[in-house]
């Protein structure tokens, strides 16, 4: 597939629609390394498009019109360091949904919610896993506990119940 997006962008972006995108690029510059590129105001005070770089992708984000649904956003960033990423957004506002962990497929990370309600899953690559070699692992109890709390913490956070629920992953069979 050929590349069609601007030189520095990525060909798909997210969008991050807050009620206070100003606020949000500060959160991003200081808990995720994140270079702001734009911020730019419109009439009514409100930012109407704001770009920030986090690695090799802009987010882009706008305020919401007061008469928009809410509309959290769900976002992965890989970072150095997951467990220092991961204190760094809780030092400026966010909580933690799931506590960092190891996967069976060589990541360690964990879930952050911003002040802002976004679920960011902050991950870091420590080490290369062979694809059968994850799914081998994915029966070990470390591996199976941690994907157990990763689904049951986000299915609390997204449903708002005491409790989330979890399923096992089954391998593909093709």
């Amino acid at each position: 597939m050929r590349h069609t997006a601007p030189e520095g962008y990525t060909s798909v972006a997210p969008w991050v629609v807050t009620d206070d995108t100003g606020a949000l690029l500060d959160f991003i510059t200081a808990a995720f390394d994140g270079e702001e590129l734009a911020r730019v105001p419109v009439e009514d005070g409100s930012i109407g498009h704001g770009e920030i770089r986090v690695g090799d992708t802009v987010v882009l984000a706008f305020d919401r019109r007061s008469d928009w649904p809410v509309m959290p956003s769900l976002l992965r960033v890989y970072v150095p360091d997951a467990d220092a990423a991961m204190a760094a957004a809780v030092a400026h506002g966010a909580q933690v949904v799931t506590e960092a962990a190891d996967s069976a497929w060589g990541d360690r990370g964990g879930r952050v919610r911003d002040p802002f309600g976004n679920i960011w899953w902050v991950v870091s690559r420590v080490e290369e896993v062979a694809p059968d070699r994850a799914w081998e692992r994915m029966s070990e109890p470390k591996y199976a506990e941690a994907m157990r709390m990763a689904q049951e913490t986000l299915d609390t956070a997204l449903s708002g119940r005491g409790s989330g629920r979890a399923s096992a992953p089954r391998r593909p069979t093709r």
